[in-house]
């Protein structure tokens, strides 16, 4: 067997120009923690344009080219919640059309990364962040009273459910469809005059809510209308609850054999792979490495539940989506694909660093400075360019509840009620003159992130 040392420049310096690499892993991680707080806690206090003004001011700065996707997801659910429903499609659609760009090139794009980072490539949403892009978007038509343009969406949205359901229908609890989205199509199909079409929707929607029952703890809602009066309008309340769980990194030490195991794993899908394992072969790596993971973390929020009243008609939401136990179990079920790579590019960036400092130990000695200054430069630099990929679409809510009142036709006042863990009411909001048509569905939503 012939083996190999990887090499880097035999120029003067190389071990230095790895550590200039440093600001570059830096630079792509997406915003900051600070400015997602700072977002949510504007969004908590209803205060949607100042929130728009602080992402729009982190444009370049905090979300930069790499992560495009973010801002205008991020830009697009706060423009929605301040009721500016054609400025927030624009920005939903400028997300959506660059996520499918990077899904095409997902296979090219994979190549060459495992050296680095995950946060250095390019953004592109995970599954279910894919789908809630067309979820807004229809939502934002409905709002506007715009039919034709929520189908399209509600169409957008079957189509690419039925890619998950087609790749992932093997798997248990894969998110692979969407139950709140099927209701939502329900219910504008039949606003459409679309009886057959609604009808496959309620029954996906369905059987979508009882794998959710197993998958993510979440209950299987009635979602029905409470009131009397087929022939009247219907309210139809959107509360959208809480703020979207975060991803945080995470650590763990693995040991060479293991190490060893990974980089085999990934070495056919990488082209650093097999330098890896000529390396491994050669005894270039020590005893343990430190990987990092992401992971999700919910921060808490104090409202639980929401009552509408209006008109003498009084329904509790029901959860009908519950956003961060998606996330979450989603996650999970990559974690095992997702640890394996980064132990393998831990691996990698550890002889990479190693190999530096080997080459300044034969042109200056091992008891240089200079080889001193290599090794502890390769060793930082591999420690912090070592961290899980965080980013994450911050303003979605962690959960989207429904009630459905009918009403007589006519303006109506309708009052919300939102509620703690034990149903106590802790404050209430007011929308006042609620125009409700005969035999039509009007839609209300609101946004709390307390």
């Amino acid at each position: 067997m012939v083996v190999t040392r990887p090499r880097l420049s035999s120029k003067r310096g190389g071990a230095v120009s790895f550590l200039l690499l440093l600001p570059l892993f830096a630079a792509c991680a997406g915003p900051s923690g600070g400015l997602r707080k700072e977002v949510n806690s504007l969004i908590a206090a209803r205060n949607f344009d100042a929130a728009e003004a602080r992402i729009e001011k982190a444009k370049e700065s905090s979300y930069g080219r790499k992560n495009q996707v973010l801002f205008y997801l991020d830009l697009g659910a706060v423009l929605h919640d301040a009721g500016r429903f054609k400025d927030s499609d624009e920005s939903f659609d400028k997300a959506e059309r660059r996520m499918e760009e990077l899904y095409t090139k997902s296979v090219s794009r994979a190549a060459g990364t495992l050296i680095l980072n995950d946060a250095t490539t390019e953004y592109a949403g995970e599954r279910f962040e894919r789908a809630m892009v067309n979820a807004y978007r229809c939502l934002n038509y409905a709002y506007l009273g715009d039919r034709e343009n929520a189908l399209v969406e509600i169409r957008k949205l079957t189509r690419l459910l039925q890619e998950y359901s087609d790749a992932y229908g093997g798997k248990k609890t894969a998110y692979k469809d969407d139950a709140f989205a099927q209701f939502l199509s329900s219910l504008l199909y039949e606003d459409d005059g679309r009886p057959d079409d609604a009808r496959i929707s309620r029954e996906r929607s369905r059987k979508a809510y009882e794998r959710y029952a197993s998958a993510y703890g979440t209950p299987t809602p009635s979602l029905e209308p409470v009131g009397a009066g087929d022939g009247d309008g219907e309210l139809v309340f959107l509360h959208y609850n809480g703020v979207a769980p975060r991803k945080v990194s995470k650590t763990f030490s693995v040991a060479w054999r293991d190490a060893v195991i990974a980089v085999n794993a990934t070495k056919d899908d990488e082209a650093q792979g097999g330098q890896a394992v000529n390396a491994i072969h050669a005894g270039l790596l020590g005893k343990a490495i430190t990987v990092a993971f992401p992971d999700y973390v919910q921060d808490p929020f104090l409202i639980a539940g929401s009552a509408v009243e209006s008109g003498g008609v009084r329904a509790q939401t029901e959860l009908a989506e519950d956003l961060s136990a998606i996330a979450k179990a989603d996650l999970a079920e990559r974690q095992a694909v997702i640890r394996t790579r980064a132990i393998a590019r831990a691996a990698i960036k550890f002889i990479v660093a190693k190999a530096a400092a080997d080459e300044v130990a034969a042109k200056y000695g091992k008891d240089s400075w200079q080889h001193l200054l290599a090794q502890a430069g390769g060793a930082a630099t591999s420690a912090a360019t070592e961290f899980a990929d965080t980013r994450a679409w911050a303003t979605l809510p962690a959960q989207f509840r429904v009630a459905r009142l009918r009403l007589p036709p006519g303006a109506h006042d309708v009052v919300v009620t939102y509620q703690g863990p034990t149903g106590a009411a802790l404050s209430t909001q007011t929308f006042k003159d609620v125009v409700i048509l005969k035999g039509r569905r009007t839609y209300l939503h609101d946004r709390t992130a307390l």
